[in-house]
């Protein structure tokens, strides 16, 4: 028989109301705890940003004031920037460097990055230590030279001189590469040579399809930078409107005695969209390649 201790210690045990709740905020606020240096960097992060956009509504006048929220909500400035400026032909002009740039960076990076991983020749470590040098390089170093260089050929005026020399060397993407393939294991190489592969098959079939997360990282820093390039822009194309991309374009937007704050958040607000639209979607692969970059070098 069945006793009624027994029978008190089947029945479930429901808890009261408040101390559910009371359980619940504990959770909650547990997890504030835990990830409060987070948040408030991602709020640090999210301040500029607010400001842009609420800028980017206000008026012309309000723009210049010192309020912070705005009085009246103008979205119709984002629709007054294009007639400003022509922003679609900016931007096709900076999808096309920073889309090409992005290609020829990965083109000539991944074959350098795979040789100086996993292939071992003489003067191999003097090839890296050069390509770490080439980092540490400042870029107003070489304008003189590379400037003269693409007058010569009479491509100034044009995004060819900013396009190309990504197709040749990146000494970034390679760096990066290069610290991620060092974290894939040789015997999967090896493997695949066994099984008839030269060194090109087993990079292309074997070690790309594995150093996704880092070629997609990668790629990421290269178009962040592409598209947010002011001074090569301004070099080699601030003489020619047509060309502009759109950091430049930004400048484009002055009045005659002031500058309009407004339409320039606006203006600026579209041009960080499609940066914030391709880190969400490529955000796990980012994260995932800059994680494994630094584990082996």
């Amino acid at each position: 028989m069945i006793t009624l201790s027994e029978t008190r210690r089947r029945e479930p045990v429901t808890e009261p109301p408040k101390v559910r709740v009371r359980r619940q905020w504990d959770k909650k606020l547990y997890w504030i705890a835990t990830h409060s240096l987070g948040i408030a960097m991602g709020v640090i992060f999210m301040l500029p940003i607010l400001f842009v956009f609420l800028t980017a509504v206000m008026s012309s006048d309000q723009a210049l004031s010192s309020n912070f929220w705005p009085k009246e909500w103008h979205f119709e400035n984002f629709i007054e920037v294009f007639e400003k400026a022509p922003l679609l032909q900016y931007f096709g002009n900076s999808m096309l460097y920073s889309s090409l740039a992005t290609i020829g960076a990965l083109v000539s990076a991944i074959p350098a990055a795979y040789a100086l991983s996993k292939l071992k020749f003489r003067g191999q470590n003097l090839f890296f230590m050069l390509t770490v040098a080439a980092m540490m390089l400042p870029p107003q170093v070489t304008v003189v030279p590379l400037y003269d260089l693409w007058v010569r050929l009479g491509f100034t005026g044009t995004l060819v001189p900013l396009i190309v020399p990504y197709f040749f060397f990146d000494a970034f993407s390679i760096f990066l590469l290069r610290q991620f393939f060092l974290t894939i294991p040789k015997d999967y190489l090896e493997a695949a040579k066994i099984d008839g592969c030269n060194e090109f098959q087993a990079m292309v079939k074997v070690l790309i399809p594995m150093a996704k997360p880092g070629i997609a990282a990668t790629a990421m820093f290269c178009f962040l930078f592409t598209w947010n390039d002011y001074f090569g822009p301004l070099l080699y194309t601030g003489e020619t409107r047509d060309s502009w991309p759109l950091s430049l374009a930004i400048a484009s937007f002055r009045g005659m005695h002031h500058v309009e704050w407004n339409l320039t958040m606006a203006a600026t607000a579209l041009i960080m969209l499609p940066v914030i639209v391709l880190f969400v979607f490529a955000q796990k692969s980012f994260v995932k390649g800059v994680t494994f970059t630094g584990v082996k070098g």
